[in-house]
């Protein structure tokens, strides 16, 4: 049987191939970092999550370690068997009271967060509200869920309202959004949100991956940037990102929603408590974003700069002040040949196409880090306009 299957998945390889769209996995034989070994040799990170620059931070590394020492390598268990230890609830404490909640509870990765919390909490007599950008693990957690499904395009909160108009009748509304959409860098619009829930007496939950620890004045993400602290009733996010880079991640709530999904969300329930050596580092990252905002400052300054210069030399950028700056190419062949031609110059981003963006938006997603040195994004601005030239993508 397997031999007939085996030519419909080779068939489906070669398309992927043939399209640009097939994802070649890079081997990194180094930590993470603004410098990596790839292939043996070093280049210039511009495309990890690591905003922050903490993936291998002195402090994050000691307090991993110092975790691993005193508390072992794993639990075992998940967390209601034997698997709760004091770091564990020391985490949580942490980033409840970083983001302004009353309770977080940790999960294997903000996936599961997103895949436990809705399901936990709604029910068949409840409906959702979903931005159409949402990231893959909001859209998967919600079709777990057995409430009714709604889904706007991206920002029309004038779809939004007439979604939550329409939906009155039920005994829970809740609207979802990712704070920054991944792709683009673009913030959902947060405050009006707000308003527009309050107004219709329905809940808010934001999937604040893309901005945990840097975005806001103090890193609080996009209810600080937004001035809504208090106001978003559900916040999922990830410890994967700018809070450490290994892995994790979070629902900060209310009390009583932390307390049901302790009882009911599938994920915290039959996965394996985080182990102690992640947590560990993760308290440290929490450490570090609580004594000074300097990290966010620079990560925003190198953003700034290589936007700014980018633009100059002829590309098309989208506009704002994230570090995630997608280069607009539009298609697939071009931004992976671009890629590998940039890997060639010693900078190593990776090209993005659909499914993951739209037909005819493929694109370099750059992402800066405050690691990164003014030397090293200027080095990056000089290879992308290298290959830009010979590319002919510059505009006059």
């Amino acid at each position: 049987m397997y031999d007939d299957a085996a030519g419909i998945f080779r068939a489906q390889l070669d398309a992927a191939r043939a399209a640009g769209t097939f994802k070649e996995e890079r081997v990194l034989a180094s930590p993470q970092g603004a410098e990596i070994r790839v292939g043996g040799r070093t280049v210039l990170n511009f495309c990890a999550n690591n905003y922050l620059g903490l993936s291998s931070h002195p402090a994050v590394l000691e307090g991993a370690r110092r975790a691993l020492a005193e508390r072992g390598f794993g639990l075992s268990s998940v967390r209601f068997i034997c698997g709760t230890q004091d770091l564990h609830q020391e985490l949580e404490a942490r980033l409840a009271r970083f983001f302004g909640f009353e309770d977080a509870v940790l999960f294997g990765s903000c996936f599961d967060a997103n895949g436990g919390v809705f399901e936990a909490l709604l029910g068949e007599e409840d409906a959702i509200v979903s931005d159409s950008l949402n990231h893959a693990s909001l859209i998967d957690g919600i079709r777990l869920c057995r409430a009714e499904r709604h889904r706007y395009p991206s920002g029309d909160l004038a779809e939004a309202e007439r979604l939550l108009r329409a939906t009155q009748g039920k005994r829970l509304r809740l609207v979802a959004t990712d704070g920054v959409f991944s792709m683009d860098g673009h913030l959902a619009p947060l405050d009006r949100l707000c308003d527009l829930c309050e107004r219709y007496r329905a809940l808010l939950l934001v999937d604040d991956s893309h901005a945990s620890g840097f975005v806001g004045r103090t890193g609080r993400g996009t209810p600080e940037h937004f001035g809504v602290q208090g106001r978003v009733d559900i916040l999922t996010s990830t410890l994967g990102k700018a809070l450490g880079g290994a892995a994790g991640g979070f629902v900060a709530a209310r009390r009583e929603v932390g307390e049901l999904l302790r009882q009911r969300a599938r994920p915290y329930l039959f996965s394996n408590t985080l182990a102690p050596p992640i947590v560990g580092g993760s308290l440290a990252a929490v450490a570090l974003l609580e004594e000074s905002p300097a990290l966010r400052d620079r990560l925003m300054e190198n953003a700034r700069a290589f936007r700014e210069r980018m633009t100059a030399a002829g590309f098309e950028v989208r506009p704002g002040f994230h570090p995630i700056v997608p280069i607009l190419l539009g298609e697939a062949r071009l931004a992976v040949d671009f890629a590998r031609d940039l890997l060639d110059e010693g900078i190593y981003v990776v090209g993005f196409s659909y499914p993951v963006v739209p037909q005819g938006q493929a694109r370099i997603r750059v992402q800066l880090s405050a690691a990164h040195t003014p030397e090293q994004v200027e080095r990056a601005v000089a290879a992308f306009t290298a290959v830009g030239r010979r590319r002919g993508v510059l505009k006059a």
